[in-house]
């Protein structure tokens, strides 16, 4: 950890990659040592050098086809007791190493662009950020779920110490949280691309960005501090260990080193980008510029550099040209510059720079507090007279301009900061600022005009650094700080005395001592004297049986008479809707009729708040092979998927979305339907898992039986990607429910997931849900969810 006022002086430079070096890690083998990336495409392991302070390199990994662009370390498993090396490139794909070979011992593809950044968790698992604008998760040589939401290039990846958790930085300016595959949270506050993360603990993170900005977070969503210092990008930040000090490198030459959220210490480098860094389990930092070269920091006295090198790494800093339209240095006019003289009054701050001019040649130096001296870090070039206005770039969100203007369009409205470049067309940037801040056209002209007249050299409008805008509201500068919507849980609109209730046997008295009313239990019972598992892995899907055929005749005749003309059912086509009603619930040996089966595709285009009985009638008849075959057929499914994800909108009415979901577990009773179901997973289940925002737990226990259903099949087909899916699926679903038959069917389904495969066991706890079902091991009736999530756990 960096020390109280202690300072950083180099340790070592090590030469070795061709070209610029894009990315750094700290390794777990050799101790002590960390891995490169370059675009030479090549990474590199380094070991310490035991006989003196540098590092040697152990081997050169290769396997990229262009620009390698970031690495991590995956943790040691029994498997790689040493651990493995991840790389992602500008070929799309990511490279898995062994430490001790340079060829990889495998080669993830599936991103469609640039893979910019990694990290890894827990259990084998991997996240990778892509300029394809998503990030995938890895589980050893697979990819078990795609993270989609951003608009833009993801530069930032992190897996929090919390499992299940992860975060997402982009060029769209925003962070996002993931909860098991699912957005939980978008941080807003940047106000250009978001290029680095790092953890603190799992309540806190940071973030870099192209805004000069570092950013400090609660998990929660609340942005706690904001630090400035840097005067460019900033491209990387790393935290030190056991500490909430960090370092942050970028786009103006510079390492910072912050210590009490200050920024303590400034390192230049006589390299315009300085692209990464990472710090050491021993506190030393070590960075990677554009020159190729890497080097290393330390505060220990022993592993400072020699003399001689600190001299050399000075003078080469000295020799460097600094380009004034970065804007690092201010603005600078040569004319009024003081001469050498000026150096001999101390500075005021570490890393603080002053220009000087000797025989007409600008000169920059920074104070070293350390050292009490002024250390010279480069020559600045093309400043002979010129102006930050004139000559020299200005950072407005990130992006560098000639010129921001404040403009003010009234006295008593709020001012407006219009970028321009000397190359711009002055009509267009004037037509394009009036656009963005919904402005009136007719002041094209007069902003086009104050444009054209403020770029021939004349003084400019001062610029304020405060937030000027008091009167649009946060909502338009700050997008996402409003609260979100909630959902107010609306109150069961279908209950009630004498009432046909979907899904209910009758309105009789409740079932005697707590038999399920929707299933019978035969498929759940268990004796507490049984010590075997008899819960998973389920073998069968389970199905919604149970009705009373008269009342939802009755229903439906009393609907009947009150729909629109166009609706009505003829008095034969409820005798039609009966007569199959009594087919497919009595084990009768009749099959259904195509008028029937009409009849009844008439009836379930119904509107919406009169449907319900219609949708009953079908959510029984699909269990028949022959109305099954008919709907889930390739012929017809299109439309029969269509209607009834149609009901699953959470702002629906919550009968339709009650039967519906009981229809789509009912359709896996049949081969027909089960391939239907498989074939359709992706939407089916994106958009059941929004059922889950209401309080009604018949919803919930449905909802739970469609992934028990998904799990069954997914157990015969071992198929991996679509196991992570449904994992997914219960760990979210397991936030919100509170019913315990819907827990014990999720505690079903996730045992039938995990049963008999290792790469879903280490999903299942790279997800977290090992602690979201302990709670549960307790739960004293009914004894059947206790008894299967002690089963569950064993797995885990």
């Amino acid at each position: 950890m960096a020390g109280e006022g202690s300072t950083f002086r180099l340790r070592c430079s090590l030469l070795g990659h061709g070209q610029d070096v894009r990315g750094l890690t700290r390794g777990l083998f050799p101790e002590g040592g960390f891995v490169s990336v370059s675009r030479d495409r090549t990474a590199r392991l380094w070991a310490p050098d035991g006989l003196n302070r540098g590092f040697t390199e152990m081997h050169c990994m290769s396997g990229h086809s262009n620009f390698v662009s970031c690495v991590c370390i995956i943790p040691p498993s029994d498997l790689y007791p040493r651990g493995l090396i991840a790389t992602g490139g500008n070929d799309h794909n990511i490279c898995i190493f062994t430490v001790d070979n340079p060829a990889p011992l495998y080669i993830l593809k599936g991103h469609k662009n640039t893979v910019c950044s990694l990290s890894s968790g827990k259990f084998g698992t991997l996240l990778s950020g892509s300029w394809d604008t998503t990030a995938k998760v890895w589980l050893n040589d697979r990819c078990m779920m795609t993270l989609q939401g951003h608009t833009a290039a993801i530069w930032a990846v992190k897996i929090l110490p919390e499992q299940g958790l992860m975060l997402t930085g982009s060029a769209d300016k925003t962070i996002k949280l993931w909860k098991a595959g699912r957005c939980e949270r978008t941080f807003t506050g940047h106000e250009d691309c978001v290029r680095g993360l790092a953890i603190l603990s799992e309540m806190e993170f940071l973030s870099c960005a192209n805004d000069a900005s570092v950013r400090r977070w609660q998990i929660s969503g609340e942005c706690l501090q904001v630090y400035y210092g840097h005067t460019n990008y900033i491209y990387s930040i790393s935290v030190f260990p056991r500490c909430k000090d960090f370092v942050t490198t970028g786009e103006d030459r510079s390492l910072r080193i912050w210590k009490q959220g200050e920024c303590a210490q400034t390192i230049r480098l006589p390299a315009q980008s300085v692209w990464c860094c990472c710090v050491l389990d021993n506190g030393d930092i070590v960075v990677g510029a554009s020159d190729g070269i890497i080097r290393v920091f330390t505060e220990s006295l022993e592993r400072t550099a020699s003399a001689e090198e600190i001299q050399a790494f000075e003078n080469e800093l000295a020799q460097a040209s600094i380009d004034p339209k970065t804007g690092d240095l201010g603005d600078i006019n040569a004319d009024d510059l003081p001469g050498r003289e000026h150096l001999k009054d101390p500075g005021t701050r570490d890393g603080q720079t002053r220009l000087i001019k000797d025989s007409g040649k600008v000169e920059a130096y920074q104070w070293s507090v350390s050292e009490g001296r002024w250390i010279k870090i480069g020559d600045v070039v093309g400043s002979s007279g010129a102006t930050q206005q004139t000559s020299g770039k200005v950072l407005f969100e990130g992006k560098e301009y000639d010129y921001v203007f404040t403009i003010d369009v009234n006295e008593n409205g709020p001012s407006y900061k219009l970028p321009y470049n000397i190359t711009d067309d002055p009509w267009l940037t004037a037509y394009n600022f009036l656009q963005k801040n919904d402005l009136n056209p007719m002041f094209l002209d007069q902003v086009a005009k104050f444009i054209m007249d403020n770029t021939k050299g004349q003084t400019l409008l001062s610029t304020s650094n405060q937030f000027s805008d008091p009167f649009t509201g946060a909502g338009r500068y700050v997008p996402g700080s409003s609260s979100g919507s909630s959902t107010i849980a609306g109150a069961d609109p279908f209950t009630g005395a004498g009432r046909y209730v979907p899904g209910s046997a009758s309105n009789a008295a409740p079932p005697v001592g707590g038999v399920d009313p929707f299933t019978g239990m035969s498929a759940y019972q268990s004796t507490a004297a049984k010590v075997e598992n008899t819960y998973f892995p389920k073998k069968d899907a389970v199905t919604f049986d149970q009705a009373n055929p008269t009342q939802i005749l009755g229903k439906l005749k009393e609907l009947n008479g009150s729909a629109a003309e166009e609706h009505k059912l003829t008095e034969d086509d409820l005798i039609i809707l009966e007569k199959l009603l009594s087919t497919t619930c009595n084990t009768s040996a009749e099959t259904p009729t195509a008028q029937q089966l009409q009849t009844l595709w008439r009836a379930v285009n119904w509107p919406e708040d009169i449907v319900f009985p219609a949708l009953d009638i079908l959510r029984l008849s699909v269990r028949h092979p022959t109305v099954n075959e008919n709907f889930c057929s390739e012929k017809e499914h299109v439309q029969f998927i269509i209607l009834l994800l149609k009901f699953l909108n959470p702002k629906g009415k919550q009968a339709n979305q009650l039967l519906a979901l009981r229809a789509l577990c009912n359709c896996f009773v049949s081969h027909a339907g089960q391939k239907l179901m498989m074939e359709q997973r992706d939407e089916i289940m994106t958009l059941a898992i929004e059922t889950k925002s209401g309080n009604n737990k018949n919803i919930h226990i449905a909802l739970a039986t469609l992934t028990l259903n998904y799990a069954v099949c997914l157990h015969k087909d071992n198929n991996i990607e679509g196991k992570a899916q449904c994992l997914s699926v219960i760990s979210t679903v397991m936030e919100v429910v509170q019913d315990l038959e819907a827990i014990f069917r999720l505690l079903v389904a996730l045992g039938t997931l995990i049963s008999d495969d290792t790469n879903a066991v280490q999903l299942a706890k790279s997800l977290g849900v090992d602690s979201q079902i302990k709670k549960y091991a307790s739960v004293s009736e009914p004894a059947k969810v206790k008894e299967c999530c002690r089963f569950v756990l064993n797995l885990l």
